[in-house]
């Protein structure tokens, strides 16, 4: 069910940027998480975080603590990890927060007009929903892969 709301131009943008990373950018100025949510019944952008705002922070736990029990929001994660075979890899992560303590008018309106969301991101290769805290207990729980070191600290 699509709920006909429209995503900011900016929103399109801001993803362009997380996904096409230029190597002689300024590291501390990279874009990791943004948190969407309604404004003024368009998706926007409701909070941004950049690397230097994570410096020496465990960005899982900052992730965890991004989700509200009571509000519903859409996340958008650069995230960054090894894997077993010690493969470094960054990889953009949507997240779709729904908590099962939300208020229900709340929860359909985010859950119908999460397409227009993905739509203005092309490409994404995770895309998660979670309801509960447990949904995300643990680190391979966002990537859906079997994960060594996740963002233990910001790079």
């Amino acid at each position: 069910m699509a709920s006909g709301v429209k995503v900011a131009d900016r929103v399109k943008g801001l993803y362009n940027d997380m996904k096409l990373v230029k190597n002689d950018a300024d590291q501390n100025e990279r874009i990791r998480i943004v948190v969407f949510g309604f404004v003024e019944d368009n998706i926007d952008v409701v909070k941004m975080y950049l690397e230097k705002d994570l410096e020496g922070k465990d960005v899982f736990k900052f992730y965890q603590e991004l989700l509200d029990p009571k509000q519903c929001s859409y996340i958008l994660y650069d995230c960054h990890f090894e894997t077993k075979e010690a493969s470094v890899k960054e990889e953009l992560v949507f997240t779709l927060w729904c908590p099962d303590t939300g208020s229900i008018k709340q929860k359909m309106n985010y859950a119908s007009s999460k397409e227009a969301l993905k739509k203005a991101m092309p490409g994404l290769k995770h895309d998660l929903q979670l309801n509960d805290f447990a949904d995300c207990s643990t680190r391979d729980s966002i990537c859906g892969k079997s994960v060594w070191r996740f963002s233990l600290v910001s790079v």
